[in-house]
């Protein structure tokens, strides 16, 4: 079985290639043009966003004509696809993938899965997907792992601004302002529908971060965890939430990961989180 993603998924590039994993492009829309998401590096990037302002890029799903192109070459070796994709409360994309599957039906069979999250939380079930076909799973068992990866992980992170995310049109303009005024840190989670909700907001972010830490202690106790720490190019307040987090959890792996672009043109530079998996729902897979 071929696995498919986007790369709102956040996974680097060795990491495709070593599960096999296939990735569907996520697009920015500069003024002078477009590019794959991809194919800028996160500093590169960032580096072009402060230079708009106070204008940013958009971003732009791929069609369903690349998907069913993707499928199509991928069916040539293999006609059993999962394509695993970014929430479908955030993004079209999944929808995207559905209409490609539409267009090729006959040469492959392609099952879909909303993660109902993304970026850290969406690998973790990309990484599952993968690692289960190759232990030779059957579709159902996967599903059902996935289903419970689903709901047991943990995105959430904090803004240094609202911003990017007043420019982008994902939250009201007066309420940007009014954060802006207040110094407001927001502390925002993917909940259970995979649509953004704010957990709390703190007036700095030493405090953002401390109280981040603390609502994901208090949701996993002592378990065992996989903890993915990321950021936009905030490397300084991701090594203290990793510091945060090293206390308050039982960590057994750990990460520190930059957030893909396209993800970053919502959010700025200034964005740090992590993605929290109890590590018993991937140790077999692992060790597989």
């Amino acid at each position: 079985m071929k696995i498919v993603t986007d790369c709102a998924a956040d996974m680097p590039a060795e990491e495709l290639e070593n599960l096999g994993v296939t990735q569907a492009p996520l697009f920015i829309q500069f003024p002078e043009g477009e590019i794959n998401s991809a194919d800028i590096s996160a500093d590169d990037f960032y580096n072009r966003l402060e230079a708009m302002r106070p204008q940013i890029p958009t971003t732009a799903q791929p069609s369903s004509g690349i998907f069913a192109e993707l499928y199509r070459q991928l069916a040539q070796s293999d006609s059993d696809i999962l394509s695993v994709h970014i929430s479908s409360g955030l993004s079209g994309t999944i929808n995207s993938a559905r209409g490609g599957g539409e267009q090729i039906q006959g040469e492959a069979n392609v099952r879909f899965w909303d993660t109902l999250t993304l970026s850290g939380g969406e690998r973790f079930q990309v990484i599952a997907a993968a690692l289960a076909s190759q232990a030779g799973w059957t579709l159902e068992q996967i599903y059902e792992r996935l289903e419970k990866i689903r709901e047991k992980t943990e995105l959430i992170y904090t803004l240094d601004t609202l911003e990017y995310l007043a420019r982008g049109g994902r939250i009201g303009r007066v309420k940007a302002l009014a954060g802006a005024l207040l110094s407001l840190k927001p502390i925002i989670r993917v909940d259970e529908d995979g649509k953004y909700s704010t957990v709390k907001t703190e007036r700095t972010l030493n405090k953002s971060i401390a109280s981040l830490a603390d609502f994901v202690a208090a949701k996993y106790g002592n378990a065992p965890l996989w903890v993915n720490v990321l950021h936009g190019r905030f490397a300084e307040k991701a090594e203290r939430l990793a510091d945060e987090l090293k206390q308050k959890l039982n960590v057994v792996k750990f990460e520190t990961m930059r957030i893909s672009p396209v993800l970053g043109v919502h959010t700025g530079p200034g964005i740090v989180g992590a993605a929290i998996l109890p590590m018993e729902l991937m140790e077999d897979l692992v060790s597989a």
